[in-house]
């Protein structure tokens, strides 16, 4: 508070609420004198040469500090000149922020670069065609995926609030902030139990013999158990790639020794948490509490580790790859450029998903990242360093895992196409099958589970501070009990991620990971990008990036994020509602109440965004005009609305870019 310089008379005070009931309240709430008032209020000042060079004119704040027995006190001090919009009040200034900017950025790389860029990238890059593939997948990159990226980084840090407060700028789309903020929920539920099987694989590793998914003489093994290395390919049914069988000892071990598949007969029938599972996924909570519990100050500091090991691993497993036999067949069959698979509309579909998916907008996280910047932070320059890095990360991974493939398909004497696999197949089962074989298998693994852990660890600490930013901001008093909050929000985690490691888990998993962040986040995400440049206005969102960083952006962003993003947003949610089938697990077909859950959990977030539309609607005063007016004006505007200039009623706001 600042200190008490005397007491205001009244007739000041009468006219400070005059002012403030006329619009002349700044957007913190203290009262700024006019031009003409601040000239007459300068005679105490001493004169001045006339030839002498004016300095810029400041504003006198006006602050009521408080009332006692009936007498107001007040305090002024001279404001340096700023902008119109940005006008942060003493809280905001006071917000926490990245020790180091380096801390962000790693932070970014950490949260977008995860378990997608091994699993899934390099497989969709061999089934669509080799290096053909790198075509649509740039495109949509360049002028979908990077833009998105630029948005989120520039939306954050210039509001310096979460995914829901965030939307001051919008009033009419808060329920979008709600919605990402209960996907980021939903998502914290499987994904972290993805982290607990790679805590649980790097235990089972370190062993002083072979590897426990070497060999087929465990009390977990069926009968039917068969040991690649003893047989001929020749013996297992033709038309069935290898990557396809459960029989192997590395298959074995995921399915009936981690997950217990065995024992359930589908998602009517879960039982209970396996221990095993339950400790590395408490141990799993534990650590990425602790990461989060302080703020960015220390997650800044965790993702050191979490965000630059993943890529000193990957260079080991890269450099021993490409020593083994048939790596070369593996890498060739990875680039193997087929440009007629780009007439394929299929190509086109995996392109645009992935490169959404994998950079990761519309969580919520890079909103809450950003909003921890400097505000003069070059976000420009953070959004393309950032993307750029995860999708060459997807790339290069690729040689790690297709050369291991290819070693892998010389020793089991079978075709590159019978092993490449996506998901956790590929890195619970065939990955650690290869790695069983090699000399000195047991470091290879320990190696190879500790990229897989630290890949995902920073990916959970940005989904959960997305939620704890996002709630915290709107709900003051979960940011006064922060470390409370976030122990809160762990502990629902871990509740809800139970259900996921019963012997049933994996079928909870899948239809989680299918319907939660699937056709939902593709519409919040749609929705923030028609709320930022239609609503709010890009030729107004580019002034704000030019406070910020002195520079607007160019025609091209504008022009992306007006029409190319939405557009792009509004092709992969058709798609995904088109290409929706009943959900499977190898051969278990779900039953079509699963389905019908899993479509109640996608609603169940976006559902969210009308309702708020609804619900700010009603609860505004006015006519309908008026409410529709305050809804979609920015918070510290709504003073025009007052006097009925109201932006977006004019055909100026919707044509301008």
């Amino acid at each position: 508070m600042t200190p008490l310089l005397g007491v205001a008379s009244s007739h000041c005070l009468r006219d400070c609420a005059q002012e403030a009931h006329s619009g002349a309240l700044s957007p913190t709430g203290q009262v700024r004198m006019s031009q003409p008032e601040r000239r007459s209020s300068s005679t105490a000042a001493p004169a001045r040469d006339a030839s002498e060079r004016q300095p810029p004119k400041k504003d006198v704040e006006l602050v009521l500090v408080k009332e006692q027995n009936g007498v107001q006190y007040t305090s002024s001090h001279l404001l340096e000149p700023r902008s119109p919009r940005y006008s942060p009040g003493a809280a905001e200034s006071q917000r926490e922020t990245w020790g180091k900017k380096i801390d962000f950025l790693l932070s970014v790389i950490g949260f977008s670069v995860d378990l997608a860029n091994v699993w899934r990238f390099p497989y969709l890059c061999y089934k669509n065609g080799g290096g053909a593939f790198l075509i649509p997948y740039t495109l949509f990159l360049i002028i979908a995926g990077m833009p998105l990226f630029y948005m989120e980084l520039a939306l954050g840090q210039y509001n310096r609030e979460g995914a829901a407060t965030v939307w001051k700028i919008c009033p009419l789309f808060k329920g979008t902030g709600y919605a990402v903020i209960l996907i980021a929920l939903y998502v914290g539920f499987y994904y972290n139990v993805i982290i607990a099987w790679s805590l649980y694989y790097l235990f089972s590793s370190f062993t002083l013999g072979e590897l426990p998914w070497t060999r087929c003489d465990h009390p977990w093994n069926s009968v039917n158990c068969t040991d690649p290395r003893l047989v001929n390919m020749s013996v297992f049914a033709s038309g069935t790639s290898y990557s396809k069988y459960k029989i192997t000892p590395a298959a074995e071990f995921y399915e009936r020794r981690i997950l217990h598949l065995h024992e359930s007969h589908g998602i009517g029938d879960l039982g209970f948490p396996r221990w095993e599972l339950l400790l590395c996924l408490l141990l799993v909570m534990i650590i990425v509490f602790f990461s989060l519990w302080k703020g960015v100050k220390t997650s800044g500091k965790v993702v050191w580790i979490t965000a630059t090991l993943p890529y000193v691993v990957l260079s080991v497993l890269l450099i021993r790859g490409l020593t083994l036999p048939g790596a070369l067949d593996g890498i060739k069959a990875y680039l193997n450029i087929d440009f007629r698979r780009l007439k394929e509309a299929t190509v086109w579909i995996d392109a645009a998903t992935q490169i959404f998916y994998s950079l990761g907008a519309g969580f919520g996280v890079l909103i809450a990242f950003a909003s921890y910047n400097q505000f003069d932070n070059n976000c420009y320059r953070d959004a393309l360093l950032t993307s750029t890095v995860n999708c060459c990360t997807s790339f290069i991974s690729g040689f790690a895992i297709f050369s291991i493939l290819g070693y892998m398909a010389h020793k089991s004497k079978v075709k590159i196409q019978d092993v490449a696999t996506e998901g956790p197949g590929l890195v619970f089962i065939i990955y650690p099958e290869a790695i069983s074989t090699l000399k000195g298998s047991t470091f290879w693994a320990v190696v190879f589970f500790i990229m897989l852990l630290t890949l995902g660890i920073d990916s959970a600490m940005g989904g959960m501070e997305a939620i704890i930013t996002g709630l915290a901001d709107d709900f003051h008093i979960l940011k006064k009990h922060r470390k409370l909050f976030t122990f809160g929000v762990a502990f629902i985690t871990f509740l809800g991620a139970l259900f996921c490691i019963t012997n049933g888990g994996i079928y909870v998993l899948t239809l989680l990971d299918t319907f939660a962040a699937g056709t939902s986040i593709l519409f919040a995400v749609l929705m923030e990008a028609i709320g930022v440049a239609w609503f709010y206005g890009v030729d107004r969102f580019s002034e704000d990036i030019q406070q910020m960083m002195g520079f607007k952006p160019g025609l091209y962003w504008r022009l992306c994020w007006k029409f190319v993003s939405p557009a792009f947003l509004l092709f992969v949610v058709i798609v995904s509602i088109v290409n929706f089938k009943p959900l499977t697990y190898d051969n278990y077909v779900f039953p079509s109440w699963a389905d019908s859950i899993g479509w109640g959990i996608a609603l169940s977030s976006m559902i969210l965004v009308p309702a708020y539309l609804l619900y700010k609607l009603l609860n505004t005063r006015g006519s309908f005009k008026q409410r529709l007016a305050y809804c979609i004006t920015p918070e510290n505007e709504h003073h025009l609305v007052a006097q009925g200039n109201v932006r977006q009623f004019k055909l100026q706001h919707w044509l301008s870019i």
